[in-house]
């Protein structure tokens, strides 16, 4: 049986332009999560494995999805930047779009991209739990 490491994904909002969350390496938040509300990741507990991804380089699949693949951690700022990954970022905000249009989404999310990665140096898969508890 492998010892693996545990991170959490809490989302805590749910709103049109995405679902809102805090990641923890176990039991200690390290930065916030965006997930798009038509490709969001069921609650539940999945196998994550590091792989080098064409588009993103260097970063963590989500595997076990129910009819899923190619789930990723990465790097972006609002809902459409994904299509079912998590996107990290460091604080949550409101982004001017195309048109001057406003979307809320997150920043610095390479500064928490980079963080996620200095957290899973020499390792090559961990626990992820998610949990949804919307306040």
């Amino acid at each position: 049986m492998i010892n693996y490491r545990i991170f959490r994904l809490h989302r805590i909002a749910d709103i049109t332009d995405g679902i809102f969350g805090v990641l923890k390496d176990d039991k200690i938040p390290f930065c916030l999560t965006l997930e798009n509300n038509d490709y969001y990741i069921p609650d539940g507990t999945y196998i994550c494995k590091r792989v080098n991804s064409p588009k993103f380089g260097n970063t963590f699949e989500i595997t076990g999805v129910k009819n899923r693949t190619h789930i990723l951690f990465h790097s972006g700022n609002i809902e459409e930047h994904s299509l079912g990954c998590v996107i990290l970022g460091e604080q949550f905000e409101t982004v001017k779009i195309k048109n001057y249009d406003l979307k809320n989404g997150v920043l610095s999310s390479k500064i928490a991209f980079a963080e996620f990665l200095r957290r899973t140096e020499g390792i090559n898969e961990f626990k992820l739990i998610i949990k949804t508890k919307i306040i």
